[in-house]
């Protein structure tokens, strides 16, 4: 009975395809809009990781995101390191810039000053020289990704300020200012995509803190890494305990970073309109286009009726039908937004679908289906065999 049911669904290819676009639209949209916010949310945090070597960040108490680095004492440096369970700790210094291209551009930047002697919280991977490179006089390492776009080098027109001309992505060798000071690109490396959007420069804590005007509170974050063995909560509760800053986990300063712009931003509503449209719009086409299925061939299943078929029969082929269908139609789907992540990777957009949402959009679907199925079940239910033998 249930093969019956599949070729009674597939014989009214009209039908069929109906009810395939319906179910299809709505596992792609689901599907597209979860993996492009998804994309979003891991890009707010993206430098957190981009930073695996430590295992906790000690930051001010206020600190809401990454981006939002409030100065320390340089003392509290000290003071996470007198912690038990501590292996070792470092300073950072991440704060915005002024900087200054060769054309004399202005350009506004992301600067990190990491420690001068360990180097530990430099950039994930280089692409040009070495992280060692940031010892030579002046030193700093721009973000590959932007050498050609927000640091690429033109010349500009003397009285109207435009651009003219070639332009030309920014070279190790280069010499640029920050703040009115000298930097000497000496490498490029690759970052994980940011939501952030401004170029990121690497340079060592103390030239860091010399590109900056000075002030009493220069460091933003100290970078722990905790003893083999160590519970990572236990430690930094216990340094928010002798410290009075606010310690978190990579994984908890991700998730801290990640609620802000949730919280914050209408992100997270625009997205969730966009899934529930493509639900209902998918749900409305594929309970409309089944639930006319049904009553064009409810005569066929009035005879099998008559012919002995009990409810429970028609129902499991009514389900079989709808499941097959949604089955189709989520294949279908996923297909496309696999297609579509697959063609816009190399681009700016966010794009990343895991297994969490294949299974989130194969939930909607088979509610979709088990929905569509419901329409028609409540007829088929009340069918009279009789209405076989009506003209």
């Amino acid at each position: 009975m249930i093969r019956l049911a599949i070729r009674m669904l597939t014989g009214d290819r009209a039908k069929f395809i109906g009810i395939l676009v319906g179910i299809s639209f709505a596992s792609l949209l689901i599907t597209q809009q979860s993996a492009i916010f998804v994309g979003l949310m891991t890009r707010t945090y993206s430098f957190v990781t981009d930073t695996p070597v430590a295992d906790l960040w000690v930051m001010d108490p206020e600190v809401e995101h990454h981006a939002d680095a409030k100065p320390m004492l340089p003392t509290q440096l000290h003071r996470v390191r007198g912690v038990e369970g501590v292996d070792w700790a470092v300073p950072m210094f991440k704060t915005f810039a002024r900087l200054r291209l060769p054309n004399g551009a202005l350009r506004n930047c992301i600067l990190i000053g990491i420690d001068d002697v360990t180097l530990i919280g430099g950039p994930p991977g280089m692409v040009e020289g070495t992280i060692g490179d940031l010892w030579k006089t002046d030193a700093v390492i721009v973000d590959a990704a932007e050498v050609d776009r927000k640091l690429s080098i033109f010349d500009r027109d003397p009285r109207t300020r435009k651009p003219v001309g070639p332009t030309r992505p920014t070279r190790i060798g280069d010499v640029l200012e920050l703040n009115d000071h000298r930097a000497e690109v000496v490498g490029t490396f690759s970052a994980s995509p940011s939501f952030f959007w401004e170029p990121t420069i690497y340079t060592t804590y103390s030239r860091a803190m010399r590109f900056r005007p000075t002030e009493r509170r220069q460091m933003h974050f100290v970078l722990v890494k905790a003893r083999p063995g160590e519970n990572l909560d236990a430690l930094a509760e216990r340094i928010r305990e002798r410290t009075g800053m606010s310690a978190h986990t990579r994984a908890g300063f991700q998730w801290l970073t990640a609620r802000y712009i949730l919280e914050k931003t209408g992100i997270a509503i625009n997205f969730g309109i966009a899934v529930l449209l493509g639900f209902i719009v998918g749900a409305a086409i594929a309970g409309q286009t089944f639930h006319s299925f049904t009553l064009e061939n409810m005569r066929y299943f009035g005879t099998l009726k008559a012919m002995g078929a009990g409810d429970g029969t028609l129902l499991r082929m009514i389900v079989a039908q709808a499941l097959c269908a949604g089955f189709l139609g989520f294949g279908l789907g996923l297909g496309a937004a696999a297609v579509f992540g697959e063609v816009v990777k190399r681009s700016d957009l966010a794009f990343v679908m895991d297994w969490r949402l294949v299974a989130v959009t194969a939930a909607a679907v088979l509610m979709i289906s088990v929905g569509a199925a419901a329409v028609s079940l409540r007829r088929v239910i009340r069918l009279e065999p009789g209405i076989v033998f009506k003209v």
